[in-house]
């Protein structure tokens, strides 16, 4: 299986990028989906506010509505250095625990561990796991070798950031790499961060 990988600075992008995943024949298993979830998009069904454990990460919990069946095991959890994400599918599984939603250690260097282990470079990891602490969303794809360019070719054609450029604007700025020890961007800093890429809005 090779991944194929997209960030997406609107979530409504990585949801239509998603949905032709699936359309395509890509089974929901082999998608993944994590989106920066700082501004509450998404509510909890219950009192176990992920925003909570964000500087440790935390399990996954229930969306209220509102996943639109997207994906099966849409929820919430917290990232160190990113925050509260909602996430679903193997990469959800593998930071959260698949079965249980027992929580893993190193939650963030799982997300980056997670894509180099399936064929992502690290320098790309890092750059996708700033992108969604910056208030991206990633889609990932488990793919078998005959289905890797028709995959890739419905990301390129959706609004996928430019991962070379997206690098370099960072640099620009002193960004180095992606570090869970940073605190996570406010909602503020999120909208602005999505006002300079051109999303105003993740929905």
């Amino acid at each position: 299986m090779k991944t194929v990988t997209g960030l997406f600075d609107s979530y409504a992008d990585a949801q239509t990028a998603v949905s032709q995943l699936k359309s395509a024949g890509v089974d929901s298993d082999d998608i993944s989906i994590v989106s920066n979830n700082s501004d509450n998009a998404h509510r909890l069904d219950d009192d176990n506010d992920a925003a909570e454990g964000a500087g440790t990460g935390a399990g996954l919990g229930a969306l209220v509505g509102g996943a639109g069946g997207l994906l099966t095991g849409l929820g919430i959890m917290a990232i160190p250095g990113v925050g509260p994400v909602v996430a679903a599918g193997w990469l959800a599984a593998t930071l959260a625990g698949a079965a249980t939603g027992a929580v893993v250690g190193g939650a963030a260097g799982g997300l980056i561990g997670a894509l180099t282990d399936s064929g992502v470079s690290e320098d790309d990891a890092h750059v996708y796991a700033e992108g969604v602490r910056r208030g991206g969303t990633l889609v990932t794809a488990r793919v078998e070798d005959h289905e890797i360019a028709r995959a890739e070719a419905i990301l390129a054609s959706s609004p996928r950031v430019d991962v070379a450029q997206r690098r370099n604007a960072y640099t620009e700025r002193g960004w180095k790499s992606f570090d869970p020890a940073l605190d996570p961007y406010t909602p503020a800093q999120v909208n602005e961060e999505r006002a300079r890429y051109g999303s105003s809005s993740r929905l």
